[in-house]
């Protein structure tokens, strides 16, 4: 069992990561921007699930693969780059019709959040090398472990990220009148994740 103290010191040390801007923040306000709050918080729990499955990954040992084998580490970034890209030509494509607060609309952005998550392999390095600090082998099993305090980081990214993203949908619903100029901000947001990706090091 994992010492309730350990615990305690583990969640403000994860709050603190949640709240520093990074991509999934950044993609959480894209999305916001381009389809309003409901696909917000849709973005940002298939981030959160992401999360989930690169802890699980890590848990099992498989993420050391990731951090030994640099073709892998590679192979998984430039995935995440075209799918990014993708993204951003389909929200400079879209113009004014880049709101979808509908049902589909929420799935994808679910979808979406979750395959820009997994293709990120600077998460799963991440978790490699925060979590194990607060891991002990003597309280229990080490997947268990891994799967709870990952469990900590991903409810606290969720609701920040989708926090996040409701604002910026509002600011989004009040800018759209302006829908060309407002996917191209989008497109550029999506763009420069792929280049922040792209010159992404592994360590």
């Amino acid at each position: 069992m994992i010492d309730p103290l350990v615990l305690i010191a583990f969640v403000p040390a994860a709050l603190a990561l949640n709240l520093t801007p990074g991509a999934d923040m950044m993609f959480c306000l894209g999305q916001g921007l381009r389809a309003g709050p409901r696909a917000a918080w849709a973005a940002s729990a298939g981030i959160a699930a992401g999360g989930m499955v690169h802890v699980t990954l890590a848990g099992l040992g498989l993420g050391a693969a990731v951090a030994a084998m640099p073709w892998l580490f590679d192979a998984i970034r430039w995935i995440g780059v075209a799918y990014l890209l993708w993204l951003a030509v389909n929200a400079f494509r879209a113009g004014g019709r880049s709101f979808q607060n509908t049902p589909r609309g929420v799935r994808r952005a679910f979808r979406t959040g979750l395959i820009v998550n997994l293709t990120n392999p600077k998460v799963i390095l991440f978790v490699l090398a925060f979590v194990p600090q607060f891991v002990d082998p003597a309280a229990g099993p080490i997947l268990g472990q891994f799967l709870l305090f990952g469990a900590v980081l991903s409810v606290g990214g969720f609701v920040i990220n989708g926090m996040i993203g409701v604002f910026a949908g509002g600011a989004g619903q009040r800018l759209a009148r302006a829908g060309r100029w407002l996917s191209y901000l989008t497109g550029g947001i999506f763009a420069a994740l792929a280049l922040r990706l792209a010159l992404l090091e592994r360590a």
